[in-house]
């Protein structure tokens, strides 16, 4: 589909809700035009573009390993995400190519593994705690209009605690829009482990999430460690599971969903860290830079979900699209 065409069915769609409006309106009633969505070069969409997937664990103030982060650094991360124009999606969204985000921006997946009491501990009140990972999301929310608090969990055994206070928290979260996704019941190495015990462990996990939360099915998996099985379907697929994404540990960002390269069974993951330590040079200070410098090469979005839209000769299409494609000719 070129622009025009495109511009062209959005402008009679617009038409035709106000001919629609018209049919019954009363001569002090008021229609308003549905305005065309905007032209991807102007906005330079490139929905193939690549997308941070960032993973936390624990928020300590003294960090003992490079999966710490202190609740200072983890705030002035999202405040640095929300004022280079990031909006956090799910890792379940992202997996089946669900992202409907603003023109301009671009979208990040925020995922916590463990079940860490840190990610989230209810207070008396019921809700997030001060100083817990989710509690400083919703607070760097509020002050920034366009970046909502949405995130991945990823749990195993006795979540944020366990007991009664870790399924009130497992509930909370569904309740307000975070994904809660497998992360194997036992935190085992899925590659080691034999095939039937890396099964039922998968299970097992999945089966606590659907326990704790009647009716929802876990549609992610965060393999632990980063471990693949060695057969690799496994991951995604058994009885009892049937998972739409996993998640690697990896060092870079994702392929766009909509990219031929996209690997759905072995989505790369970045470790949130500072620009000094050990392996730094593939942590999300790094890559946030190198996205910034080279804005082309991160997904933004052209602000219309009904199609896909990227710089003309820069990217392949999965063949799998049933979207219209928008390969435009970039503005000088």
């Amino acid at each position: 589909m070129s622009w025009s065409r495109a511009v062209a069915a959005a402008a009679a769609a617009s038409v035709a809700v106000v001919l629609a409006g018209c049919a019954t309106a009363t001569p002090s009633s008021t229609t308003v035009e549905i305005a065309p969505p905007p032209n991807p070069a102007e906005v330079r969409a490139n929905e193939l573009g690549l997308i941070p997937v960032l993973m936390y664990h624990r928020l300590v103030e003294k960090p003992v390993s490079v999966y710490d982060r202190t609740p200072a650094d983890f705030r002035a991360e999202l405040q640095r995400l929300a004022g280079e124009g990031y909006v956090p999606i799910t890792v379940a969204d992202l997996s089946i190519g669900r992202i409907d985000i603003p023109a301009g921006k671009h979208p990040v997946a925020l995922t916590f593994d463990d079940g860490d009491p840190t990610t989230i501990t209810l207070g008396p009140d019921g809700t997030p705690a001060p100083g817990t990972a989710v509690r400083i999301l919703m607070d760097v929310a509020a002050a920034n209009p366009g970046f909502p608090a949405v995130a991945s969990m990823y749990v195993n055994a006795a979540p944020f605690g366990g007991g009664e206070g870790g399924t009130r928290a497992l509930r909370w979260l569904h309740d307000n829009g975070f994904e809660v996704g497998n992360h194997t019941f036992g935190h085992i190495n899925l590659r080691t482990a034999p095939a039937e015990r890396a099964r039922q462990d998968i299970v097992r996990g999945d089966g606590l999430i659907r326990e704790a939360l009647p009716g929802y099915a876990p549609s992610t998996l965060a393999l632990p460690f980063g471990a693949r099985p060695r057969d690799t379907q496994l991951a995604a697929r058994g009885e009892g599971y049937n998972y739409t994404g996993v998640l690697l540990v990896g060092s870079n960002p994702t392929d766009s969903p909509y990219s031929a390269d996209f690997e759905p069974s072995g989505i790369p993951r970045i470790r949130s860290q500072g620009a000094d330590g050990t392996d730094a040079a593939f942590g999300s200070t790094t890559w946030l830079d190198k996205l910034a410098a080279q804005p082309q090469s991160r997904y933004t979005s052209d602000g219309n979900p009904a199609t896909v839209s990227y710089p003309a000769r820069t990217g392949t299409p999965s063949p799998q699209l049933d979207t219209p494609v928008v390969a435009y000719e970039p503005l000088p």
